[in-house]
């Protein structure tokens, strides 16, 4: 017999699925939802866990629980790491930057090739629609290739910043590794997704001409809620036509 939370569960993805509980309605209270369950408020706690981590319910901190509205994806651009303009442009998708200048440290140090203790500059984006979150960036740079006004307010920075894009001079290569994997507890908490929700994580490092690493961004985006787009270019050697 499976446990109780999960008949729970299966009552309340019914509801949402089949519209008697409307996209952003509040669900009741989590201590009327075990009274109405007869179970622990525990027991109640692990079925709205499941609905979470499916994306049907989201919990917003001193607000409840409540049925999560169809969200847009945002289109991430691969090769030159950006959210596509059109999807950044939109009026109900912003994105909050926090900036500040860190020591570097054990992984930090790895990303960027830089000694421990050398200046970076760190920008930590999030981009919500609404109150619900689309995708999280941390991005590091050398402070000494920190764009001037890239940590204060100018304008034009922090619009590059909300792009997720490279802030720094146009870099000759640009990798990226991908994978599918579960939110770190950071993620989870600052994206409002489950512990067992797969996130879309990208590492992405720029280097120039030299083989600098002139910048290293680490993206996660929850599943659900992103498209990853990858152009390929062949160049035609002219000597050849």
């Amino acid at each position: 017999m499976p446990p109780r939370h999960h008949n729970i569960a299966d009552d309340l993805r019914q509801q949402i699925t089949t519209g008697r509980i409307q996209p952003g309605e509040r669900l009741p209270s989590e201590t009327v939802l075990a009274e109405r369950y007869a179970v622990s408020t525990v027991t109640l706690r692990h079925a709205l866990a499941v609905l979470q981590s499916e994306g049907l319910v989201e919990k917003i901190h001193g607000k409840g629980n409540f049925a999560r509205r169809p969200l847009r994806k945002i289109i991430y651009v691969g090769g030159w790491g950006t959210l596509d303009p059109w999807t950044a442009a939109e009026p109900a998708v912003r994105v909050t930057v926090r900036s500040g200048t860190v020591q570097a440290h054990a992984h930090l140090t790895t990303l960027l090739k830089v000694p421990t203790g050398s200046p970076v500059a760190e920008f930590s984006c999030l981009s919500l629609e609404g109150e619900s979150p689309h995708g999280l960036a941390r991005i590091y740079m050398p402070r000494d290739l920190a764009p001037a006004g890239v940590l204060d307010d100018d304008s034009e920075c922090r619009e590059a910043v909300t792009r997720f894009a490279i802030l720094g001079p146009r870099p000759v290569a640009v990798r990226e590794t991908v994978c599918a994997r579960p939110p770190k507890p950071d993620e989870a908490s600052a994206l409002r997704i489950g512990s067992t929700a797969a996130v879309l994580a990208i590492t992405r490092i720029a280097t120039d001409s030299t083989g600098r690493v002139v910048e290293a961004a680490l993206l996660a985006f929850p599943g659900d809620r992103v498209d990853s787009v990858f152009t390929t270019h062949h160049v035609i050697d002219e000597r050849q036509t």
